[in-house]
């Protein structure tokens, strides 16, 4: 026991926690150079961005590809996450749902370059392929029940295929200024309402 009356398990407790919320600073600071920059982007950049030393990020990612998959897995579960509590929070279904695609197309573009930062690793892409679905699947599902359920939109696309739909729109986006995927996609969901 300590001075303050603190025992050491809460100090190392309180430690944990501080490390986590760094460590999600750093994942937050990475995704957000990662939209405008690229997968590529120099770690001075990122360093910059979250407001640390270089060194503080080699080493909780010593490698890039380690940043990259912590920032991919970051982002999926705070995609995934989103989803039921923008259901509990927006006007309608719908609204819900065109929120958490919305999120889910800045997901893609930090998502983009992904595969050239993990090229000599095809078993690390597929496991990250595979949590991505097994985290957004259900949760896209849920959004499309809802909105189904109530009436706003028509029941006979699945989330798989939204997803995809999505995604295929995206593709591209960086690296032509004259197209603009976002608002594809807001017209792809805007196109699920039911007929009136």
């Amino acid at each position: 026991m300590n001075d303050s009356g603190q025992g050491a398990g809460g100090a190392a407790g309180s430690k944990r926690k501080d490390a986590r919320r760094n460590q999600q600073t750093l994942l937050d600071a990475a995704a957000a150079v990662f939209v405008t920059s690229g997968v590529e982007a120099p770690v001075r950049d990122i360093a910059a961005e979250a407001g640390v030393g270089m060194g503080t990020i080699y080493r909780h990612f010593p490698t890039r590809a380690d940043l990259v998959i912590a920032v991919y897995r970051h982002q999926v579960d705070a995609c995934a996450e989103a989803g039921p509590a923008l259901l509990a929070t927006s006007p309608t279904a719908h609204a819900a749902l065109g929120r958490w695609v919305g999120l889910f197309v800045d997901f893609l573009v930090t998502k983009h370059g992904l595969a050239a930062a993990l090229q000599t690793d095809n078993a690390g892409f597929e496991t990250l392929h595979a949590y991505f679905l097994d985290r957004l699947l259900p949760v896209c599902t849920q959004l499309l029940d809802a909105a189904a359920a109530s009436g706003e939109i028509r029941s006979d696309l699945n989330a798989y295929q939204l997803m995809r739909g999505v995604g295929n729109l995206c593709v591209g986006a960086d690296s032509d200024p004259r197209y603009d995927a976002r608002r594809l996609v807001e017209l792809l969901v805007a196109g699920l309402r039911q007929p009136r």
